[in-house]
This record gives C-alpha cells, structure tokens and sequence, in this order.
C-alpha cells in the first residue's frame, strides 16, 4: 500500500467497527490484520473457534482490538443467532466485508451427477451473504451510513469456464447489490463489488496447475479492499476484469473464443478426473496473457 493510501486508510478506519467474514485464513485473515493495525476495531467471523482465538490473539499483541465470532455462514439460523451476538457486543457496524466463499473448479460436463455443488456454492456465497446483510442492512439505515463490500470475483467478468458454480453465485450476489446501492444511496450508504482475480490463499492449493499461474499475493489483495474502504467505489476490478467486462459487452464471441481457448488447454483438476497437473510452455504463455484469471 503507498504512503498516500494508507494515511487515508487509517483515517476512514481508524475507531471503527468492522465485520470480516471468513476472517480465520487467505484474505479475510489478511484484511483483519491490516485493519486492526490501522486501528479499527474488527469483528472476525469463520467456522471454526480454535482458529480465531488465534487470529484475535495475534492481532492483540500487536497492539490491535478484535473480537470473535464464531460461525457456519452455511446456517440460516446460525447467521441469525451470531448477529444477535454481535450486536450485544457493538452499538453498530460501520462497514461488513462479505469475504467467505467456497470455490469449486470443475467443468460443467463433469457435474452432471453433482447438482449438490452448485447447491452448496450458492448456499454460502450468496444466500449466506445476502441472509448476514438483510441482518445488519437496517441498522445502517437507522444511522444513515455504511458500507458493504463484497468480495466477488474476475470470473463474474471474464465468464470463467469450469466455475459455473462460483461465478453463478458471485453473479447472483453481484446483482443483488447493484439493486441494493440503488435503493440505499440516500441513506448514505455505499455497495462495492470487488472483481478480485487470483489470489494465492488455501482455497486455491488443491488446484495444482495454480503454482504455475500467475496470482496476487493476500497483501495485494488487501491493497484492493483497502481502496475500495477508502474510495466507496461501485465496483473494484483490475486492468486484465476491465478488459474482459468490455470484450464481452461489445463483442462476446470473442470473449468466448478466447475462453474457449483457455478451456481447451487447461487439464481438470485431479480432484475431478485424477489427472497429474503439470504445465507446458504455452499453457505458461496463455496464463499470462491473462493474469489472475481463473482456469
């Protein structure tokens, strides 16, 4: 982060509540650290306890304030139950980072007899973000201001092949708060989408051919959600989503080719066809035509 965005980032944040969820790894863990030490106050969400005692631990001998709230974002009731235990601790939230996600990269042909994927993938990506915002929405509107960010993805941009089930749901989010930040724009209270591109964190090590393309660093993919806090943009998306987005609004069979060219050279994930991973010299090439990009 440059000088100049960071003193501006400690001044939107500092004093703050801000909620993280998937706070316990990869960029939601990142994005805990960097905000506590610019002094806000951050309330981490993720699934497992043990993990964020650690987290809330580091982060306070640092100097920094966190508090823990353990939870399944795949439970209704559970997201419910746990914004009832966050707002026992916390008047208000000042900005909610929808962060957690599941990914899943396999080709649609190979998914015929896993509807169960696409159920899941929605499940947590969009009705447990939409189910956590519809929970705190209202108390930002009482204080006429907030913001919500929510971490989408390059895919919705790029129309990644072999993530129908991830980009759908990141689409459907998308959609929602396109709507949503019309209807709350007069209460003050901004919606970002950040396009984020391929970003090296634990969701991404089972798919092997990933040590070979290029990706951003968690830091750098803090870097983007530290502007999007400080700038209340629409939309975050790097240079390569940008592209993309244009190519497919002015001419889509293009967009297509070349996604099908990315399709056609890329192996399946060994979780899928048991195949072994390995990438040759235009493979190498193609994947860094389009940085970030998800194949």
């Amino acid at each position: 982060m440059n000088k100049k965005l960071e003193q501006r980032f400690k001044k939107r944040v500092h004093g703050k509540n801000i909620l993280i969820t998937g706070a316990s790894s990869g960029i939601g863990l990142t994005v805990a650290h960097q905000l506590a030490a610019a002094g806000a106050h951050v309330l981490l969400v993720a699934r497992t306890e043990e993990t964020l005692q650690q987290v809330k631990y580091e982060i306070e001998q640092k100097g920094g304030k966190a508090d823990i709230f353990p939870c399944d974002l795949n439970d209704m009731s559970s997201i419910d139950a746990v914004t009832q235990q966050i707002f026992n601790s916390v008047t208000h939230i000042d900005i909610l980072i929808n962060n957690a996600g599941r990914s899943i990269r396999r080709a649609v042909h190979e998914s015929i007899d896993r509807f169960h994927d696409f159920e899941r993938t929605m499940q947590l990506n969009y009705f447990g973000a939409v189910r956590l915002i519809l929970n705190i929405l209202p108390h930002m509107i009482d204080r006429e201001r907030g913001h919500i960010i929510n971490i989408s993805s390059i895919g919705v941009l790029a129309n990644a092949t072999r993530f129908s089930a991830y980009v759908a749901s990141k689409a459907a989010l998308d959609a929602f708060s396109r709507c949503l930040s019309a209807e709350v724009h007069a209460h003050n209270i901004a919606i970002t989408s950040v396009y984020m591109p391929l970003v090296r964190t634990p969701m991404i090590a089972p798919t092997k051919i990933y040590k070979y393309v290029p990706a951003l660093s968690p830091n750098q993919a803090a870097d983007l959600i530290a502007g999007a806090i400080v700038n209340r943009p629409k939309k975050v998306a790097t240079g390569l989503g940008k592209l993309a987005s244009i190519t497919y609004a002015i001419a889509p069979d293009i967009n297509n080719k070349l996604m099908s060219i990315g399709f056609n050279l890329f192996p399946s994930s060994t979780a899928s066809v048991g195949r072994q991973e390995k990438l040759n010299i235009v493979q190498r090439a193609y994947a860094r035509l389009f940085p970030g990009e998800h194949w």
